[in-house]
């Protein structure tokens, strides 16, 4: 009788299959290769169960609840014997961090100015999936950023970068610009060398964060970091971080650009992750004035959308509010009676920051006496340092 799953599998030389799935990926679009063994991490469990004990994850539940799935493939898939993790370069081809003086303009993380990489990359995988199991009739499952799998401190495992102090993958040749996929599968494939941990004294990453979302080195605590709170969180943004928030609509990529290890990054070669022209440095101006339709239709396709309307006008109201640019002023009042008190709350705090004292005061006896929700009400009973206006 069989002693393994892999037993029941057609006998084929790995070297060539690896081969042919190597450059099948390579033609596919893309970028790094590598295998690692489904119990290469068995550290796992203990470090997202510290994790999870302190709170790092924020309201994101489904880390807590995923948990046991999450801190091991084979939590998800007990018959996972090998996972190929395969990275995408979406690389920019400018500093995204120059665009954080345009105070008048929404900043987009570079990932999410073009197409939804979810979308893209799993079609890819899908096909490099069903070689495998064309040529090995192994059984295989992808999953891109959508299951509960590690991709990480995986993709460390596999050998295609390391998991640097800003607890994202780096690579030696596209820095932290590397979008990772994984195919599990129930055949054995010989595994590639781990890779070192290269970040050296170096804590630039750690250092230019603006709201110091991490605890130490390769530990991020999500409350903090500006990516979670303008993309996960679904309430109000909290008031200790608005300022530092700046004009950051969709993500941060402060800690990813100023790795060093980006200078021997290139731009990605994949057209549809390269950014579209009006999502580079969009006007505050023209997206404070997005109605529902408007905001589904300037962000088809991309991950942008997923936010919703609500959330994304929070995010732009807070930028607004940023600008110091009182011309802008009056896009924010335009939606204190906005039906939605999430965009009602952020307009609010917009309109104090940009408004004259005797002008936010008046706007406050107008439409605090009828104001129902007491979260607004309370944005309008807050009290704005005079250093912070």
């Amino acid at each position: 009788m069989p002693t393994s799953i892999s037993d029941t599998l057609p006998r084929v030389d790995q070297t060539k299959l690896i081969a042919e799935l190597k450059s099948r990926a390579k033609a596919l679009g893309f970028d790094a290769f590598g295998i690692a063994a489904a119990d290469a991490r068995p550290d796992l469990p203990e470090k997202l169960q510290v994790a999870l004990e302190r709170g790092w994850h924020g309201d994101m539940d489904w880390m807590a609840e995923t948990a046991a799935r999450r801190e091991a493939p084979a939590g998800l898939w007990p018959e996972a014997r090998a996972i190929i993790m395969l990275g995408v370069n979406y690389g920019p081809d400018s500093d995204p961090l120059a665009q954080l003086g345009e105070r008048e303009t929404g900043n987009i993380s570079v990932y999410a100015r073009n197409r939804d990489y979810h979308d893209l990359i799993k079609g890819k995988l899908k096909e490099l999936a069903g070689l495998l199991h064309r040529r090995a009739g192994a059984e295989v499952k992808v999953f891109v950023d959508t299951a509960p799998v590690m991709e990480k401190p995986l993709g460390e495992a596999a050998g295609i970068g390391w998991q640097g102090k800003h607890t994202v993958l780096v690579s030696r040749e596209f820095g932290s610009w590397l979008f990772l996929g994984a195919i599990m599968t129930d055949m054995a494939l010989p595994p590639d060398a781990p890779h070192a941990e290269s970040c050296g004294s170096c804590r630039r990453c750690l250092d230019i964060c603006p709201t110091n979302a991490f605890p130490a080195p390769f530990q991020l605590d999500a409350r903090r970091c500006l990516a979670y709170l303008n993309i996960e969180l679904k309430g109000a943004i909290p008031h200790e971080f608005r300022i530092a928030m700046g004009n950051r609509i969709y993500g941060c990529d402060d800690c990813l650009a100023v790795c060093p290890w980006n200078k021997f990054a290139t731009q990605t070669r994949e057209m549809k992750l390269q950014a579209r022209e009006y999502l580079r440095a969009p006007a505050l101006a023209d997206l404070a004035q997005l109605d529902d339709p408007g905001f589904r239709a300037l962000f088809a396709g991309s991950p942008v959308k997923r936010l919703g309307h609500a959330r994304f006008l929070r995010n732009v109201l807070i930028a607004l509010g940023n600008s110091q640019s009182r011309a802008l002023a009056p896009l924010a009042e335009q939606r204190l009676t906005d039906p939605d008190p999430l965009i009602r709350g952020a307009a609010v705090w917009a309109t104090r920051r940009l408004a004259e004292a005797e002008k936010a005061a008046a706007l406050k006896l107008a439409f605090l006496p009828a104001e129902r929700d007491t979260s607004v009400r309370e944005e309008w009973n807050a009290v704005v340092p005079a250093d912070a206006r």
